[in-house]
């Protein structure tokens, strides 16, 4: 097994790889035997923190939810390997009209829901997927703090939460005496910075929580995959990336990223990735693979120490 550099996630005691793996891919683009295979290789990398969500992927056409950690599950019964990962899921989003959001007693449903699928008697990181300001928080925490006391969630997090929503579950735990967030999951990356350093920034360095970005490479646009409207061809996203990041900013990013990876000899995708690992604050983000090659890529990520200078370069140039 690889020896890759580990942080912990908030005041968790939870000890996590420098990046996160996004099971999203999981029974969406790469079926059951292509994800084993990858599910192997993350433990033997190092890559053994794996990110899922209850309802991916029911977005693709004939899922219903539930697909990523289905087949999670049955690797994990399938390799015994539970002792080797560190899972985190989440719960939230809509999987039908009547189950949603945060309330007490689904909360208590979806828990037992994804342990079923995921084949596990625990979960590590339970995550609010977003927001649900019809639910008073500390109903909410208390459900999740209720988990944590009967071991069936070692602790929690949340994504897609406004500053000043954040804050205020951090106080509501704080007063109530209930578990508290200990991550959040935002969106972060080189293009899209504004969200999180404005607000979100300031609160979890204030109160110490762990951060696992998503869109860490923004759709794939800062791999280096699309660099003219041609490029949209590349892949199902692709219409949508070239329309929001292709423009002179876009192409500024790119022009710094190419620079840097060919003074170290890697690719656009490492320097994107190093960039994020070394800003304070950042534990590790979230980053999807779906072929063997693509994990080596992320592996060099891990490994490289970008200079100061290379870091304010890429800084100034998204600026």
């Amino acid at each position: 097994m690889s020896q890759i550099e580990t942080r912990q996630l908030g005041d968790s005691g939870i000890e996590v790889p420098l990046l996160t793996f996004g099971g999203n891919v999981f029974g969406w683009t790469i079926d059951q035997s292509t994800s084993f295979s990858l599910l192997d290789a993350l433990v033997d990398k190092g890559l053994w923190f794996i990110d899922t969500a209850d309802v991916y992927s029911r977005w693709a056409p004939g899922n219903k939810g539930g697909e990523s950690e289905t087949i999670i599950g049955h690797w994990l019964k399938k390799s015994g390997k539970r002792d080797s990962i560190v899972l985190a899921t989440k719960v939230g989003m809509e999987m039908s009209p009547e189950k949603t959001g945060l309330k007490p007693q689904y909360i208590r449903q979806a828990v037992e829901d994804s342990l079923r699928r995921l084949q596990t008697d625990y979960i590590d990181i339970y995550q609010a997927h977003r927001d649900d300001e019809g639910t008073p928080l500390a109903e909410t925490l208390n459900a999740f703090d209720l988990l944590i006391k009967e071991g069936k969630v070692r602790a929690i997090g949340a994504s897609n939460y406004s500053a000043a929503r954040l804050q205020e579950a951090l106080q509501t735990s704080e007063k109530e005496g209930l578990a508290r967030y200990e991550t959040l999951q935002p969106e972060y990356n080189l293009y899209d910075r504004e969200g999180y350093e404005a607000e979100l920034e300031k609160v979890v360095t204030e109160h110490g929580l762990g951060v696992i970005n998503y869109y860490s490479l923004a759709s794939g646009f800062l791999s280096g995959k699309y660099r003219s409207a041609a490029d949209a061809s590349k892949s199902a996203r692709g219409q949508g990336v070239v329309e929001k990041y292709l423009n002179p900013r876009g192409l500024k990013i790119l022009a710094s990223l190419d620079e840097i990876s060919q003074a170290h000899q890697v690719s656009p995708t490492q320097v994107a990735l190093a960039w994020q690992i070394a800003r304070p604050g950042i534990t590790a983000p979230i980053v999807s693979a779906t072929s063997l090659t693509q994990l080596d890529d992320l592996v060099g990520a891990t490994q490289l120490k970008l200079t100061q200078a290379e870091i304010e370069q890429l800084a100034n140039a998204s600026s």
